[in-house]
Order: C-alpha cells, then sequence, then structure tokens
C-alpha cells in the first residue's frame, strides 16, 4: 500500500467507523502521546533504562502504526498529499545528504 492509499483508508475508516475526525489540536495530542509511546518503548528496550515488566508485552510496530495513523488523519484534514510530500522530501534528501552521510567520518 502506497501512502496515498494509506490516507485513502484512514479516510474511509473514519467515515465509516470514526464517525468525524478529532480536531486538528485534538489530533496534535494524539500525535505527542503516540510518539510517547514509542520513545518509552524505544528506551526501555533498546537504551539504558530497565524495561517495566508491564512494558515487556508492548508492541513497538503497533505502536509506530498508531502514530503513523495519526499523521495520516492530520494530513487529510488539512489537505496535505503526504504522498506528493514524502517523495518530494525524499528527493530533497538524496540531492542535499548523499555526499554529507558518506563523508561523516562518525558514521566509519
Amino acid at each position: 500500500m502506497n501512502i496515498e492509499n494509506a490516507q485513502q483508508a484512514v479516510d474511509e475508516w473514519i467515515k465509516n467507523h470514526g464517525v468525524r475526525y478529532f480536531n486538528e489540536l485534538t489530533n496534535m495530542a494524539q500525535l505527542t502521546e503516540e510518539v510517547g509511546e514509542v520513545a518509552r518503548i524505544i528506551a526501555r528496550r533498546y537504551g539504558e533504562q530497565s524495561e517495566k515488566e508491564s512494558d515487556k508485552n508492548k508492541d513497538l510496530g503497533e505502536e509506530l502504526a498508531d502514530v503513523l495513523f495519526v499523521v495520516l488523519c492530520l494530513a487529510n484534514q488539512t489537505g496535505v498529499n503526504l504522498q506528493e510530500a514524502f517523495d518530494k522530501k525524499l528527493q530533497l534528501k538524496t540531492k542535499r545528504d548523499h555526499d554529507r552521510h558518506h563523508n561523516n567520518k562518525k558514521l566509519k
């Protein structure tokens, strides 16, 4: 599924199951909450913090999907074609960062 199809799938889900989109500020707060859940898993599972027993069954993929869902909601409700924006950003990063990263001694 490409990003455009994902945006469409989220829009259909909202219309069929979600009644309507939460407003943009609510979704921004929701996004912050979801990113926090991802950060918690990363910090405890891959970082130096110890993982609580209650966090050991948390699914990183599921939490990342929550982040993606809310990002797609925000794109839909603000009229952003995320496929076009992503393609443009990837092209920019490719042009701007190719040599920069290859020449970065910290990455060797």
